[in-house]
């Protein structure tokens, strides 16, 4: 027993390493796939714990939506992460090196120039998939406070990002912080604000 004990303890480390190689791997040949699925895959888990928590801790408990999860995972995985993975080899060309200066334009024209767009991107891309019939009404109710509440997580991520994580990890570290920010955002999203006052919008 103990010798399959020690046998396991020295295979799951050796695993790891040969998965964490395969993982760097893929990243410097395939680069835009590998984003895309890892992407996906946090997108998809955020979205599934965001509903876990309303099916089990919210008073309306609704049943979960594989619908709206997979346009969350296909919106998150098919345009943010090609884009981030340009717009960082742009900016890392641009704005060289890792002085306070440098690190301060690379947030700036990441949430005051990217980060709309995208955001936009994303209610206007989720408005046509759920075939709306007035595609910017969620757009005009929640943008601006998703837009808030995306600089006070982000600016201070992104910080981090651009002082201390390489540029090959930079779309892989944004995702996993995607996580945390993809179940506020559907928060957001999924609640309603109109007539001057706010209510949680079942979906």
């Amino acid at each position: 027993m103990a010798s399959e004990r020690d046998n396991q303890r020295v295979t799951s480390p050796a695993t790891m390493s040969r998965l964490a190689g395969l993982f760097r791997a893929s990243l410097q040949k395939h680069p835009i796939l590998t984003n895309t699925a890892v992407y996906f895959t946090f997108y998809s888990a955020a979205e599934t714990s965001q509903q876990t928590y309303n099916k089990y801790f919210t008073a309306e408990k609704p049943d979960y939506d594989i619908a709206t999860g997979a346009r969350i995972a296909c919106v998150g995985s098919s345009i943010y992460a090609p884009s981030l993975y340009y717009w960082y080899r742009f900016l890392d060309r641009k704005f060289v090196g890792t002085a306070v200066k440098t690190i301060g334009k690379k947030v700036v024209c990441e949430q005051f120039f990217m980060t709309p767009i995208l955001l936009a991107v994303f209610y206007g891309l989720n408005a046509i998939l759920e075939q709306k019939e007035d595609l910017f009404k969620e757009f005009r109710e929640k943008y601006l406070i998703s837009l808030a509440a995306n600089q006070v997580f982000w600016i201070p991520a992104q910080t981090v990002n651009f002082t201390f994580i390489p540029s090959h990890l930079r779309v892989v570290y944004v995702a996993s912080a995607s996580f945390i920010w993809i179940n506020i955002l559907c928060f957001i999203k999924r609640r309603k604000v109109s007539d001057g006052g706010e209510k949680v919008e079942k979906k």
